[in-house]
């Protein structure tokens, strides 16, 4: 999958610009198109999208889609891939821009975590091939889909920020121990609501060398119950807990609502914590004239805030939380990749291949399985 250049004729082109011809091309495709857009698009490209949410969701709306030839999926790297495995084989997915990736996603790769992998397996079996057995490995939705096949593979299962604590659940009751990656505060601050205490989880750090454990002593593996990988999201990292304090200081007895990619801290400190879903419902359906200080992507902030007039609604962090990676699709790429399939050509195609494909699978359905 190799990206193309923008030929210079959309290169050149103002936002207003590809409008009429955005909608011109829909128009024409009819039916053989779906576009979906993902909650943190820019408003300038979410317009254009027949179905709006979050990763999974557009996923299994793609999959469900019976008429549609061609899914464009405004969004990143590993939401292309999900939408791809969950699809008809006759079906193309396609990324816009092939350079919309996803930070936390490429904190993770297969050979860290096959590495990984084996060895916290020594230390809990002495040897690699039985050891795995005792550890369930749960990769967040937000990783690539050889990790997604990786997990699959050995028994494990995918997670959302909606669904986490009945995965993390699930597996604990299936092994002893349980590898979460790529993001550690999602998994921290899951288990600490379940319960479980600070003290029986580890961070493991992918880039310290064979035989340092991940950063952590042997003795400090072989009592953990959770090993955390040491990856993030670095919109939600932004998030501190000085931001916090200085929103209860302006505006008394206002709300503070995270997601729980933010760190430990910041969750500790909010008055809500969840999904991006969580966060939409909770803010819509609460009393007018109510406050709200949001711990999440700014596009979605924003949005929140105009559909909530009677609310008082702001980022966190006003105006700088936005994810860099999201924001490659641009208007001019996606008017590209539609004119180019009305001439039946296929630009930027993401395509997941077997076996991967099938073993991604297998961690998907057992997630929606348990959940």
């Amino acid at each position: 999958m190799l990206q193309q250049v923008l030929p210079p004729g959309y290169f050149g082109m103002s936002d207003e610009e590809t409008y009429p011809r955005i909608q011109a091309a829909r128009k024409r495709l009819g039916s053989r198109l779906m576009i979906l857009g993902h909650h943190y698009q820019r408003d300038e490209v979410i317009q254009f999208a027949d179905l709006t949410g979050d990763s999974f969701g557009l996923s299994r709306d793609a999959a469900a889609n019976r008429d549609a030839n061609y899914i464009v999926f405004c969004g990143v790297h590993f939401m292309a891939e999900s939408a791809d495995i969950l699809t008809r084989d006759e079906q193309v997915v396609i990324l816009p821009d092939l350079e919309a990736g996803c930070s936390m996603a490429d904190m993770a790769d297969l050979d860290q975590v096959e590495d990984a992998w084996d060895e916290i397996s020594e230390v809990y079996a002495g040897g690699a091939s039985s050891g795995g057995e005792t550890v369930m490995p749960i990769t967040y939705i937000n990783s690539a889909a050889n990790l997604k096949a990786f997990v699959g593979e050995h028994g494990g299962a995918v997670c959302t920020s909606s669904n986490a604590a009945p995965i993390i659940r699930w597996a604990l009751t299936q092994r002893e121990r349980l590898l979460f990656f790529p993001d550690q505060h999602l998994g921290r601050n899951t288990a600490v609501k379940m319960g479980i205490p600070l003290d029986q989880m580890i961070v493991w750090d992918p880039r310290r060398p064979p035989g340092e454990y991940g950063g952590n002593t042997r003795e400090a593996v072989e009592r953990a119950k959770i090993i955390l990988w040491r990856g993030h999201c670095q919109v939600h990292q932004r998030f501190l807990p000085e931001h916090v304090r200085s929103f209860r200081e302006k505006f008394p007895g206002i709300n503070i609502i995270v997601h729980p990619e933010c760190s430990y801290e910041v969750v500790q400190m909010a008055d809500h914590v969840g999904s991006t879903a969580s966060i939409l419902k909770t803010i819509n359906q609460a009393p007018a004239g109510t406050s709200w200080a949001v711990g999440t992507e700014i596009h979605l902030v924003d949005r929140i805030r105009r559909a909530n007039p009677d609310k008082f609604v702001s980022s966190l962090v006003p105006g700088v939380c936005l994810c860099s990676t999201m924001n490659r699709i641009d208007p001019q790429h996606l008017l590209w990749v539609l004119e180019n399939l009305e001439k039946d050509r296929i630009v930027n195609q993401v395509r997941v291949p077997e076996p991967v494909a099938s073993r991604a699978r297998e961690a998907l359905d057992r997630m929606l399985a348990i959940s």
